[in-house]
């Protein structure tokens, strides 16, 4: 049985919701961000029980098709972002091929629910990455713009500022540095929208 669960954007994610399923002697057989497989067939009650128990780190079970959809559609851009390969690949391409959907569906049904853009959606996940990449001092700001698909370093300081209100020098400066969890990306979408 596939479990749809909103919210889950990281591997400690998958590890917490795999130890769950366990805990209720489910046999997990795929743990994806954003989908569980299990062996068995799920009551209502071991549902509830799971349900609760996720919900304590903001995880829920998702059973309707379009916030099924809507989840799909933003770890198909986690991982695109994740991915340096993407970098030949054209988003809408990338989102109408991973889910065999036209990329106008695609578009439309995630603008209706989260009352954003895939392309915002994208920048917002590409700042967070850049924000931990330039916390960690792991890359130089142009190593950085190309790991994440800028065309130059100036479109990406661009954007870096337009997302955080702070260029990246003085981010990287400024000792009350932040990093907002992608998994708070898309609650605060959710929250937009109600």
């Amino acid at each position: 049985m596939k479990i749809y669960i909103k919210n889950m954007a990281c591997e400690s994610c998958k590890v917490f919701v795999k130890d769950a399923l366990e805990e209720l002697d489910l046999h997990p057989i795929k743990v994806e961000l954003g989908e569980v497989q299990v062996k068995e067939e799920l009551s209502e009650e071991k549902k509830r029980t799971l349900n609760a128990k996720i919900k304590t780190v903001g995880l829920e079970i998702i059973e309707s098709k379009g916030g099924i959809l809507i989840e799909k559609i933003k770890n198909s851009c986690q991982e695109y972002v994740n991915n340096e390969e993407n970098i030949k690949i054209n988003i809408s391409d990338y989102l109408s091929k991973k889910l065999d959907l036209d990329y106008n569906y695609i578009s439309n049904a995630f603008s209706e629910v989260t009352s954003s853009t895939i392309i915002t959606y994208i920048n917002l996940i590409k700042m967070e990455k850049a924000k931990e990449m330039i916390l960690f001092e792991e890359y130089n700001f142009s190593e950085i713009a190309t790991k994440l698909h800028f065309s130059s370093l100036s479109a990406f300081s661009t954007q870096f500022k337009k997302v955080t209100g702070f260029n990246p020098t003085h981010f990287k400066n400024v000792k009350e540095k932040r990093r907002v969890a992608i998994q708070e990306l898309n609650e605060d979408l959710a929250d937009k929208k109600q």
